[in-house]
Formats: C-alpha cells, sequence, structure tokens
C-alpha cells in the first residue's frame, strides 16, 4: 500500500496552508542545524583521545598536611595584628 504522487501533494498543500511557507522554512531551517550540530558532535566525539586516567588504579596519594597550611596562616595573621 504505497503513496501516490498525489497524495503526497495533497498533505504538502494542506501543510503549507496550515504553517506557511515561511514557518515551515524556518522549522526546516532549526531542523538542519540541529542536523549539523549532531554530525559536529558525533565527529567530534570519534576525533577525541580516549581518557588516560591521571594515576594508576593501585596508587592512592596521601592527604595533604594540613597543620602547615594552618600554622602559615596563623603567623600571617599574627603579623596583621601586630601592625
Amino acid at each position: 500500500m504505497g503513496f501516490s504522487v498525489w497524495q503526497i501533494a495533497i498533505v504538502a498543500v494542506v501543510v503549507l496552508i496550515l504553517f506557511g511557507r515561511g514557518r515551515i522554512s524556518e522549522m526546516m531551517g532549526d531542523f538542519g542545524k540541529g542536523i549539523s550540530s549532531f554530525k559536529k558532535g558525533m565527529s567530534e566525539d570519534v576525533d577525541a583521545p580516549a581518557a588516560k586516567p591521571s594515576e594508576p588504579a593501585g596508587q592512592i596519594e596521601p592527604p595533604a598536611d594540613k597543620s602547615a597550611a594552618t600554622s602559615e596562616t596563623a603567623s600571617a595573621e599574627q603579623k596583621d595584628a601586630s601592625k
């Protein structure tokens, strides 16, 4: 059960009457921008190198010593207070 040329033409005319030529061209322009954006995103995804982990999974860095930073801040505050 295929569509004939006349059936497609009638549907096209009805759509043109309902939406108007300007609105249809605007929708098709937006549709084209969406397709090009999708293709660009797909090509960027393929071209991007695989993410490399910064550290091997078995090695965990110990937390930084917070006491040194606290003492430096305290000494800076004491210098400001003495002025």
